[in-house]
């Protein structure tokens, strides 16, 4: 999945099967940023309008679920220079779920809403900008895609 910083329109984000990259020149050329996280394969990613990046990084290619059975999110707020480990609410033992590539999303608040569904049916929402999480839905089929619309 690619995705824009909001602010910096040449820079973008990219997470797919081969890596965690960044570029600063309008996708001309890529960086690697995926040192600090615990594997580089995934889909799920999103940036917020504040320029923080949030992905979910999965096992492998071929093993499509969270690494170590932890469901977590990363959250860069240095363009990818950082990562830390978002677990507050989250599953940590025995989660091997997947979050697919349009099933994260964040809203357009100050301290922004993070939203993810998973392939086990689950919805995840974080209000703090993924400090804490909380389930909204736990019995859906795989969740294929999640939108957020912020109203006034």
């Amino acid at each position: 999945k690619i995705a824009r910083h909001p602010r910096k329109k040449n820079t973008y984000y990219l997470q797919n099967h081969h890596g965690v990259y960044r570029s600063r020149d309008g996708a001309t050329t890529w960086q690697e940023i995926e040192e600090g996280l615990p594997s580089n394969f995934g889909f799920g990613l999103t940036v917020s309008d504040s320029g923080s990046v949030f992905i979910v990084p999965l096992q492998a290619d071929g093993q499509r679920f969270t690494c170590e059975g932890k469901l977590r999110v990363y959250r860069s707020r240095t363009g990818g220079n950082q990562w830390e480990a978002l677990s507050k609410g989250l599953p940590q033992s025995d989660c091997y779920v997947n979050v697919l590539r349009d099933a994260m999303a964040v809203d357009k608040l100050d301290e922004c809403g993070i939203y993810f569904g998973t392939s086990g049916g689950q919805v995840y929402a974080s209000a703090d900008a993924g400090d804490s999480w909380n389930p909204i839905v736990r019995d859906l089929p795989p969740v294929l895609s999640v939108e957020v619309q912020t109203l006034k």
